[in-house]
């Protein structure tokens, strides 16, 4: 289906399903071409990732994989990850194409903030965690090396704490562009947020304590600070876009707090079924 053909009309459930194949097929496309461009720079993109980690190490030491195929995995990981930055502006110009029909005509044209916002979000998050969470999360980790224990990490557990670090910053970086939607349709305001932020702030250590994959206290405060300075920075955000404090009539404000507390549920339930099944 052609993009012109999304402004007019509603679509059926068998042209949304054709619709979605589509915007899904050439995201995917756009994302193999950026694992291409970034096989041939991926020996500078692997030491650019464990950088922060072999600064804990002592001189001399390194990385260790003990795994055949440990090493491949984790240059196909890189390479993705390129891909997926790479490819992140067209991929949020077809998510913002799919949601498109269901907008209102003046909603519309918020596509290029949306992609904008969505890829800054996104690399703000990817920045965030390699610069400063990652780094001090395999710092404090790594002090704990001494004579009697000597601290050597796996390749493969590295990267997935690194990776698992990043995909939650990319998720909590995108809330001020969320905020900015929802406040330009006039669906929530900076009042609403600012009386809601105890609720907000509950949510934020229940979604920390599922996002990182330690079970002590420190990285969950680390995961939590970004998304509640995030939090503030959208009620700032939410006032400048609509300072009235206006909302749609038909808008329900409680709904969208609802939505919230279900999302933080169900974060919590999986995390509760991820600890269960590792203790068992």
């Amino acid at each position: 289906m052609k993009d012109s053909d999304l402004d007019g009309g509603r679509m059926g459930f068998l042209e949304h399903l054709d619709e979605l194949r589509t915007r899904i097929i050439r995201s995917c496309l756009a994302v193999a071409g950026g694992m291409l461009v970034s096989l041939l720079f991926v020996d500078r993109l692997g030491d650019f990732i464990l950088a922060p980690t072999l600064k804990t190490l002592p001189p001399g030491d390194a990385l260790v994989f003990t795994k055949p195929g440990e090493g491949f995995a984790f240059y196909f990981d890189i390479a993705l990850i390129g891909g997926l930055v790479l490819a992140a502006p067209f991929v949020m110009y077809q998510v913002w194409r799919f949601i498109a029909p269901g907008l209102y005509a003046n909603e519309k044209r918020f596509v290029v903030p949306f992609v904008v916002l969505t890829t800054a979000g996104s690399l703000g998050g990817a920045l965030f965690t390699h610069y400063i969470m990652f780094p001090s999360t395999i710092g404090f980790l790594g002090s704990f090396h001494s004579p009697a224990m000597r601290f050597l990490p796996r390749v493969e557990d590295t990267f997935e704490l690194y990776q698992n670090m990043m995909i939650g910053m990319v998720i909590v970086f995108q809330m001020p562009t969320l905020v900015f939607f929802l406040a330009r349709m006039r669906l929530v305001t900076a009042g609403f947020l600012w009386r809601n932020i105890k609720y907000a702030i509950l949510a934020i250590f229940i979604a920390a304590a599922a996002l990182t994959s330690s079970t002590d206290g420190w990285n969950q405060a680390l995961f939590a600070a970004p998304m509640i300075a995030l939090y503030l920075m959208s009620i700032a955000l939410a006032w400048l876009v609509n300072p009235g404090g206006e909302t749609r009539r038909d808008s329900k404000a409680f709904l969208f707090l609802a939505l919230l507390a279900a999302v933080a549920n169900q974060v919590r339930q999986q995390h509760i079924d991820q600890r269960a099944r590792a203790v068992a």
